[in-house]
């Protein structure tokens, strides 16, 4: 049961960053912005997956 859990916060917690950060980018007027959007939740994503596996 504590695997399902786990995974299930996981996999909700990777769902609230992409909804993040495609609102986000709404929001950048350039293209390097975006760029810089996604490498933001990029390293959001890894930090959040390597706190899980921890």
């Amino acid at each position: 049961m504590e695997m399902l859990n786990s995974t299930t916060r996981k996999h909700a917690f990777l769902a609230l960053i992409f909804a993040a950060s495609i609102g986000s980018l709404g929001g950048c007027a350039t293209i390097e912005g975006a760029g810089e959007d996604i490498q933001s939740a990029g390293e959001a994503v890894e930090e959040g997956a390597q706190e899980a596996s921890n």
